[in-house]
Protein backbone atom coordinates (compact mmCIF):
# COMPACT_ATOMS: atom_id res chain seq x y z
CA UNK A 1 0.00 0.00 0.00
CA UNK A 2 2.94 2.37 -0.08
CA UNK A 3 1.78 5.42 -2.43
CA UNK A 4 3.78 5.67 -5.23
CA UNK A 5 3.59 8.90 -6.47
CA UNK A 6 2.43 12.70 -4.61
CA UNK A 7 -0.93 12.04 -5.54
CA UNK A 8 -1.56 8.92 -3.33
CA UNK A 9 0.28 10.21 -0.26
CA UNK A 10 -1.92 10.90 2.31
CA UNK A 11 -2.06 13.65 4.75
CA UNK A 12 1.31 15.85 5.26
CA UNK A 13 -0.21 18.71 4.07
CA UNK A 14 1.95 21.76 5.12
CA UNK A 15 5.04 19.35 4.06
CA UNK A 16 3.88 18.08 0.59
CA UNK A 17 0.65 21.13 -0.15
CA UNK A 18 0.27 22.58 -3.68
CA UNK A 19 2.83 25.40 -2.97
CA UNK A 20 5.58 23.67 -0.77
CA UNK A 21 9.07 23.55 -1.39
CA UNK A 22 9.11 20.15 -1.38
CA UNK A 23 6.44 19.36 -3.88
CA UNK A 24 7.54 21.73 -6.46
CA UNK A 25 11.02 20.24 -5.97
CA UNK A 26 10.05 16.88 -6.65
CA UNK A 27 7.65 17.57 -9.26
CA UNK A 28 10.15 20.18 -11.03
CA UNK A 29 13.14 17.67 -10.39
CA UNK A 30 15.11 19.95 -8.72
CA UNK A 31 15.71 18.77 -5.00
CA UNK A 32 18.42 19.78 -3.00
CA UNK A 33 19.96 17.95 0.28
CA UNK A 34 16.92 17.68 2.58
CA UNK A 35 16.18 16.03 6.23
CA UNK A 36 12.65 14.43 6.68
CA UNK A 37 11.90 14.02 10.62
CA UNK A 38 8.98 13.47 11.87
CA UNK A 39 7.24 10.14 14.11
CA UNK A 40 7.44 6.60 13.22
CA UNK A 41 4.53 6.10 9.98
CA UNK A 42 4.19 9.20 9.11
CA UNK A 43 5.46 9.16 5.59
CA UNK A 44 9.36 9.44 5.79
CA UNK A 45 10.27 6.37 3.39
CA UNK A 46 7.40 6.83 1.59
CA UNK A 47 8.60 10.26 0.42
CA UNK A 48 11.67 8.67 -0.17
CA UNK A 49 10.31 5.94 -2.39
CA UNK A 50 8.12 8.37 -4.05
CA UNK A 51 11.43 10.93 -5.26
CA UNK A 52 12.75 7.84 -6.88
CA UNK A 53 9.72 7.29 -8.67
CA UNK A 54 9.25 10.48 -9.65
CA UNK A 55 13.23 12.15 -10.48
CA UNK A 56 15.57 11.38 -13.16
CA UNK A 57 18.18 11.41 -11.02
CA UNK A 58 19.91 8.28 -9.95
CA UNK A 59 18.30 6.70 -6.62
CA UNK A 60 20.89 5.15 -4.06
CA UNK A 61 19.64 3.89 -0.60
CA UNK A 62 22.48 3.54 2.22
CA UNK A 63 21.30 1.63 5.56
CA UNK A 64 22.56 3.92 8.79
CA UNK A 65 21.72 0.55 10.75
CA UNK A 66 23.87 -2.09 9.08
CA UNK A 67 26.10 0.97 6.54
CA UNK A 68 29.57 1.24 7.61
CA UNK A 69 32.04 4.36 6.18
CA UNK A 70 33.51 2.47 3.35
CA UNK A 71 29.95 1.57 1.70
CA UNK A 72 29.51 5.63 1.78
CA UNK A 73 32.64 6.14 0.44
CA UNK A 74 31.73 3.14 -2.81
CA UNK A 75 28.56 4.93 -3.04
CA UNK A 76 29.51 8.61 -3.14
CA UNK A 77 32.29 7.94 -5.44
CA UNK A 78 30.30 6.21 -7.65
CA UNK A 79 28.20 9.06 -7.72
CA UNK A 80 31.00 11.51 -8.41
CA UNK A 81 31.87 8.97 -11.59
CA UNK A 82 28.45 8.89 -12.80
CA UNK A 83 27.73 12.91 -12.62
CA UNK A 84 31.43 13.38 -14.45
CA UNK A 85 31.11 11.59 -17.32
CA UNK A 86 27.08 11.41 -18.01
CA UNK A 87 26.40 14.27 -16.14
CA UNK A 88 23.66 11.76 -14.00
CA UNK A 89 22.77 13.15 -10.89
CA UNK A 90 22.52 11.27 -7.66
CA UNK A 91 20.00 11.23 -4.99
CA UNK A 92 21.49 9.33 -2.03
CA UNK A 93 18.42 8.20 0.79
CA UNK A 94 19.73 7.43 4.42
CA UNK A 95 17.05 5.91 6.67
CA UNK A 96 17.28 6.77 10.20
CA UNK A 97 20.29 9.24 9.43
CA UNK A 98 20.74 9.72 13.50
CA UNK A 99 21.83 6.31 13.67
CA UNK A 100 24.86 7.39 11.71
CA UNK A 101 28.42 8.40 14.00
CA UNK A 102 30.04 11.47 13.67
CA UNK A 103 32.95 9.87 11.34
CA UNK A 104 29.82 8.32 8.80
CA UNK A 105 28.21 11.83 8.78
CA UNK A 106 31.13 13.56 8.13
CA UNK A 107 31.81 11.59 5.20
CA UNK A 108 28.74 12.78 3.52
CA UNK A 109 29.32 16.35 4.26
CA UNK A 110 31.92 16.97 1.60
CA UNK A 111 29.90 14.96 -0.71
CA UNK A 112 26.69 17.17 -0.19
CA UNK A 113 28.74 20.08 0.05
CA UNK A 114 30.22 19.75 -3.33
CA UNK A 115 26.95 18.88 -4.90
CA UNK A 116 27.78 15.44 -5.49
CA UNK A 117 24.96 13.85 -4.19
CA UNK A 118 21.73 14.87 -3.28
CA UNK A 119 20.98 13.37 0.41
CA UNK A 120 17.82 12.79 1.57
CA UNK A 121 17.79 11.76 5.31
CA UNK A 122 14.83 10.26 7.34
CA UNK A 123 15.16 10.81 11.06
CA UNK A 124 12.49 9.95 14.10
CA UNK A 125 14.92 12.30 16.51
CA UNK A 126 15.22 16.11 16.09
CA UNK A 127 18.09 16.63 13.75
CA UNK A 128 19.23 19.91 15.58
CA UNK A 129 20.30 17.72 18.44
CA UNK A 130 21.08 14.14 16.03
CA UNK A 131 22.76 15.76 12.94
CA UNK A 132 26.08 17.19 12.15
CA UNK A 133 25.34 20.93 12.28
CA UNK A 134 27.54 21.48 9.53
CA UNK A 135 25.28 18.79 7.47
CA UNK A 136 22.12 20.46 8.42
CA UNK A 137 23.76 23.67 7.51
CA UNK A 138 23.49 22.29 3.50
CA UNK A 139 20.22 21.13 3.83
CA UNK A 140 16.54 21.84 4.38
CA UNK A 141 14.88 20.39 7.76
CA UNK A 142 10.92 19.12 6.15
CA UNK A 143 8.95 18.26 9.50
CA UNK A 144 6.33 15.55 9.10
CA UNK A 145 3.26 15.63 11.97
CA UNK A 146 1.27 12.45 12.83
CA UNK A 147 -1.16 11.96 10.55
CA UNK A 148 -5.40 13.05 11.65
CA UNK A 149 -7.92 10.02 13.21
CA UNK A 150 -9.28 10.96 9.15
CA UNK A 151 -6.08 10.73 7.71
CA UNK A 152 -5.73 7.01 9.37
CA UNK A 153 -8.99 6.07 8.46
CA UNK A 154 -8.39 6.99 4.58
CA UNK A 155 -5.41 4.71 5.41
CA UNK A 156 -7.66 1.74 6.53
CA UNK A 157 -9.91 2.04 3.80
CA UNK A 158 -7.75 2.35 1.09
CA UNK A 159 -6.13 -1.06 2.23
CA UNK A 160 -9.49 -2.59 2.59
CA UNK A 161 -10.76 -1.43 -0.79
CA UNK A 162 -7.73 -1.37 -2.94
CA UNK A 163 -6.46 -4.01 -5.23
CA UNK A 164 -2.83 -3.89 -3.77
CA UNK A 165 -4.54 -4.60 -0.15
CA UNK A 166 -7.60 -6.57 0.38
CA UNK A 167 -9.56 -6.14 -2.78
CA UNK A 168 -12.89 -5.66 -1.22
CA UNK A 169 -12.58 -9.10 0.17
CA UNK A 170 -12.81 -8.39 3.85
CA UNK A 171 -15.30 -5.90 5.23
CA UNK A 172 -14.64 -3.68 8.36
CA UNK A 173 -17.08 -2.86 10.58
CA UNK A 174 -17.16 0.64 11.71
CA UNK A 175 -16.26 -0.08 15.93
CA UNK A 176 -13.36 -1.39 14.38
CA UNK A 177 -12.21 1.40 12.18
CA UNK A 178 -12.29 3.00 15.76
CA UNK A 179 -9.74 0.92 17.51
CA UNK A 180 -7.75 1.34 14.89
CA UNK A 181 -7.38 4.26 14.50
CA UNK A 182 -6.89 5.08 18.11
CA UNK A 183 -4.46 1.98 18.33
CA UNK A 184 -2.32 3.94 15.94
CA UNK A 185 -1.86 6.97 17.69
CA UNK A 186 -0.90 8.51 14.15
CA UNK A 187 1.01 6.23 13.12
CA UNK A 188 0.15 4.18 9.32
CA UNK A 189 2.38 1.71 9.73
CA UNK A 190 1.10 0.66 12.83
CA UNK A 191 -2.76 1.21 11.52
CA UNK A 192 -1.93 -0.92 8.49
CA UNK A 193 -0.27 -4.04 10.65
CA UNK A 194 -3.49 -3.92 13.02
CA UNK A 195 -5.75 -4.21 10.00
CA UNK A 196 -3.40 -7.49 8.51
CA UNK A 197 -3.28 -9.19 11.52
CA UNK A 198 -6.79 -8.42 12.03
CA UNK A 199 -7.78 -10.16 8.71
CA UNK A 200 -5.91 -13.05 9.41
CA UNK A 201 -8.27 -13.58 11.98
CA UNK A 202 -11.24 -13.12 10.30
CA UNK A 203 -9.83 -15.31 7.34
CA UNK A 204 -8.91 -17.85 9.57
CA UNK A 205 -12.79 -17.49 11.49
CA UNK A 206 -14.30 -18.13 8.23
CA UNK A 207 -15.84 -14.05 8.47
CA UNK A 208 -15.84 -11.87 5.91
CA UNK A 209 -16.20 -8.87 8.34
CA UNK A 210 -13.55 -7.45 10.98
CA UNK A 211 -14.76 -7.03 13.97
CA UNK A 212 -13.87 -4.86 17.21
CA UNK A 213 -13.14 -8.14 19.09
CA UNK A 214 -10.82 -9.07 16.18
CA UNK A 215 -9.30 -5.65 16.54
CA UNK A 216 -8.65 -6.41 19.75
CA UNK A 217 -7.26 -9.76 20.24
CA UNK A 218 -4.82 -8.82 17.25
CA UNK A 219 -3.20 -6.06 19.05
CA UNK A 220 -4.38 -5.91 23.09
CA UNK A 221 -1.88 -2.72 24.08
CA UNK A 222 -2.20 0.44 22.27
CA UNK A 223 1.47 1.68 21.72
CA UNK A 224 1.95 4.94 23.16
CA UNK A 225 4.79 7.32 21.06
CA UNK A 226 6.94 8.01 24.22
CA UNK A 227 10.90 8.22 23.81
CA UNK A 228 12.46 8.51 27.64
CA UNK A 229 15.94 10.55 26.00
CA UNK A 230 14.06 12.50 23.10
CA UNK A 231 11.31 15.04 22.02
CA UNK A 232 8.58 13.31 23.13
CA UNK A 233 9.73 12.51 26.71
CA UNK A 234 10.68 16.23 27.49
CA UNK A 235 7.19 17.21 26.32
CA UNK A 236 4.96 15.37 28.35
CA UNK A 237 6.94 16.36 31.38
CA UNK A 238 6.33 19.96 30.21
CA UNK A 239 2.84 19.58 30.33
CA UNK A 240 3.02 17.67 33.32
CA UNK A 241 4.83 20.16 35.37
CA UNK A 242 2.94 23.27 33.57
CA UNK A 243 -0.52 21.69 34.47
CA UNK A 244 0.35 21.40 37.94
CA UNK A 245 1.68 24.86 37.80
CA UNK A 246 -1.38 26.12 35.80
CA UNK A 247 -3.65 24.09 38.85
CA UNK A 248 -5.47 21.44 36.67
CA UNK A 249 -5.63 17.96 38.21
CA UNK A 250 -6.92 16.12 35.20
CA UNK A 251 -4.43 17.22 33.23
CA UNK A 252 -1.55 16.02 36.00
CA UNK A 253 -3.22 12.71 35.81
CA UNK A 254 -3.63 12.35 32.06
CA UNK A 255 0.20 13.41 31.35
CA UNK A 256 1.16 11.44 34.73
CA UNK A 257 -0.54 8.46 33.07
CA UNK A 258 1.46 9.19 29.47
CA UNK A 259 4.73 8.51 31.21
CA UNK A 260 3.87 5.86 33.45
CA UNK A 261 2.35 3.89 30.51
CA UNK A 262 5.84 5.17 28.55
CA UNK A 263 8.00 3.04 31.44
CA UNK A 264 8.88 6.52 32.54
CA UNK A 265 11.56 5.67 35.84
CA UNK A 266 9.07 7.21 38.87
CA UNK A 267 12.29 8.99 40.35
CA UNK A 268 12.40 11.08 37.22
CA UNK A 269 8.52 11.67 37.78
CA UNK A 270 8.62 12.40 41.75
CA UNK A 271 11.97 14.97 41.10
CA UNK A 272 9.65 17.42 39.36
CA UNK A 273 7.08 17.32 41.39
CA UNK A 274 9.46 18.02 44.40
CA UNK A 275 10.67 20.41 42.48
CA UNK A 276 7.44 22.27 41.57
CA UNK A 277 6.72 22.24 45.22
CA UNK A 278 9.04 24.60 45.96
CA UNK A 279 9.23 26.71 42.62
CA UNK A 280 5.16 27.27 42.42
CA UNK A 281 3.47 26.50 45.80
CA UNK A 282 6.22 26.99 48.20
CA UNK A 283 5.29 29.06 51.31
CA UNK A 284 1.81 29.21 50.23
CA UNK A 285 1.01 25.64 51.17
CA UNK A 286 4.41 24.86 53.18
CA UNK A 287 2.62 20.85 53.14
CA UNK A 288 3.24 20.41 49.83
CA UNK A 289 7.07 20.23 49.78
CA UNK A 290 6.80 17.20 52.32
CA UNK A 291 4.32 15.58 50.58
CA UNK A 292 6.59 15.83 47.41
CA UNK A 293 9.55 14.30 49.37
CA UNK A 294 7.39 11.65 50.73
CA UNK A 295 6.12 10.58 46.69
CA UNK A 296 10.29 11.11 45.99
CA UNK A 297 11.09 8.94 49.16
CA UNK A 298 8.09 6.25 47.70
CA UNK A 299 9.39 6.30 44.12
CA UNK A 300 12.90 5.25 45.99
CA UNK A 301 11.49 2.54 48.07
CA UNK A 302 8.47 1.28 46.42
CA UNK A 303 8.60 1.68 42.90
CA UNK A 304 5.70 0.76 40.58
CA UNK A 305 3.02 -0.54 40.47
CA UNK A 306 1.80 0.93 44.13
CA UNK A 307 4.24 4.31 44.03
CA UNK A 308 1.98 5.63 41.11
CA UNK A 309 -0.84 6.06 43.66
CA UNK A 310 1.54 8.30 45.57
CA UNK A 311 2.40 10.19 42.40
CA UNK A 312 -0.85 10.90 42.08
CA UNK A 313 -1.75 11.98 45.37
CA UNK A 314 1.39 14.43 45.32
CA UNK A 315 0.73 15.69 41.88
CA UNK A 316 -2.91 16.34 42.21
CA UNK A 317 -2.29 18.13 45.80
CA UNK A 318 0.44 20.51 44.23
CA UNK A 319 -1.96 21.12 41.33
CA UNK A 320 -4.92 22.05 43.86
CA UNK A 321 -2.62 23.87 46.48
CA UNK A 322 -2.59 27.67 46.36
CA UNK A 323 0.46 28.98 44.17
CA UNK A 324 3.51 30.89 45.31
CA UNK A 325 6.49 31.24 43.64
CA UNK A 326 7.98 33.88 46.16
CA UNK A 327 11.15 31.16 46.69
CA UNK A 328 12.26 32.50 43.23
CA UNK A 329 13.82 35.59 44.71
CA UNK A 330 16.87 33.72 44.93
CA UNK A 331 17.59 34.25 41.50
CA UNK A 332 17.56 38.03 42.35
CA UNK A 333 19.51 37.55 44.75
CA UNK A 334 22.21 35.52 43.25
CA UNK A 335 22.19 38.13 40.19
CA UNK A 336 23.15 40.96 43.28
CA UNK A 337 25.63 39.13 44.74
CA UNK A 338 27.20 38.08 41.21
CA UNK A 339 26.92 41.31 39.47
CA UNK A 340 26.13 44.19 42.60
CA UNK A 341 29.62 45.18 44.78
CA UNK A 342 30.80 43.18 47.87
CA UNK A 343 28.68 44.13 50.47
CA UNK A 344 29.93 43.95 54.51
CA UNK A 345 27.95 42.37 56.57
CA UNK A 346 26.16 44.91 59.19
CA UNK A 347 28.43 45.40 62.85
CA UNK A 348 25.33 44.27 64.73
CA UNK A 349 25.10 41.14 62.71
CA UNK A 350 29.00 40.40 62.70
CA UNK A 351 30.20 37.14 65.05
CA UNK A 352 31.12 38.19 68.17
CA UNK A 353 34.45 35.12 69.67
CA UNK A 354 36.70 37.39 68.25
CA UNK A 355 39.06 40.35 69.77
CA UNK A 356 37.85 43.84 69.37
CA UNK A 357 34.17 42.57 68.72
CA UNK A 358 33.12 44.78 71.70
CA UNK A 359 33.12 47.83 69.42
CA UNK A 360 30.68 46.68 67.10
CA UNK A 361 27.07 47.74 67.19
CA UNK A 362 24.82 46.13 69.41
CA UNK A 363 22.77 43.21 68.08
CA UNK A 364 19.03 43.10 69.45
CA UNK A 365 17.88 40.29 70.52
CA UNK A 366 14.33 39.65 69.08
CA UNK A 367 13.12 37.22 71.74
CA UNK A 368 13.96 40.17 74.36
CA UNK A 369 10.69 42.11 72.68
CA UNK A 370 7.19 42.09 72.50
CA UNK A 371 6.21 39.89 69.74
CA UNK A 372 9.07 38.81 69.11
CA UNK A 373 10.41 41.48 66.29
CA UNK A 374 12.06 44.50 67.11
CA UNK A 375 13.56 46.68 64.51
CA UNK A 376 17.62 46.51 63.39
CA UNK A 377 18.88 46.14 60.11
CA UNK A 378 20.04 43.09 58.48
CA UNK A 379 20.46 43.61 55.08
CA UNK A 380 23.96 45.21 54.10
CA UNK A 381 23.90 48.89 53.27
CA UNK A 382 22.63 50.03 49.92
CA UNK A 383 19.67 46.96 49.96
CA UNK A 384 16.26 47.53 51.20
CA UNK A 385 13.62 45.27 52.55
CA UNK A 386 11.29 44.00 49.70
CA UNK A 387 14.34 44.01 47.36
CA UNK A 388 14.54 39.98 46.36
CA UNK A 389 11.18 38.71 48.75
CA UNK A 390 7.90 39.00 47.05
CA UNK A 391 5.15 37.14 49.15
CA UNK A 392 2.35 35.68 47.16
CA UNK A 393 -1.31 36.81 48.35
CA UNK A 394 -2.56 33.17 48.90
CA UNK A 395 -2.05 30.74 51.50
CA UNK A 396 -0.12 29.79 54.69
CA UNK A 397 2.10 32.77 53.00
CA UNK A 398 -0.03 35.38 53.00
CA UNK A 399 -1.85 35.04 56.27
CA UNK A 400 1.99 35.51 57.90
CA UNK A 401 2.64 37.98 56.17
CA UNK A 402 -0.18 39.90 57.27
CA UNK A 403 0.70 38.54 60.52
CA UNK A 404 4.00 39.91 60.29
CA UNK A 405 3.38 43.06 58.98
CA UNK A 406 0.61 43.94 62.21
CA UNK A 407 3.06 42.46 64.70
CA UNK A 408 5.66 45.44 63.57
CA UNK A 409 3.18 47.36 63.28
CA UNK A 410 2.03 46.98 67.11
CA UNK A 411 5.71 46.98 68.07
Amino acid sequence: MRPRALEEVIGQAEAIGADSWLRQAIEHDSLSSVILFGPAGTGKTTLAHVIANSTQAHFVEVSAIGGTVSDLRREIAQADRRLAETGERTILFVDEIHRFNRSQQDALLHAVEDRIVVLVGATTENPYFEVNSALISRSRIVQLHSLSDEDIRTVARSAVEDERGFNGEVGLEDEALDAIVTLSGGDARSALTTLELSAELAQAAGEGRITLEMVQKANPARAIPYDKNKDMHYDVISAFIKSMRGSDPDACLYWLARMIEGGEDPKFIARRIFICAAEDVGNADPQALLIAEAAFKSAEVIGYPECQLILAQAATYIALAPKSNSACGIFDARAEVRNGPVRSVPDNLRDRHRPGSEAYGQYKYPHDYPGGWVDQQYLPDGLERGAFYKPGERGWEAYRTESVARDRKNA
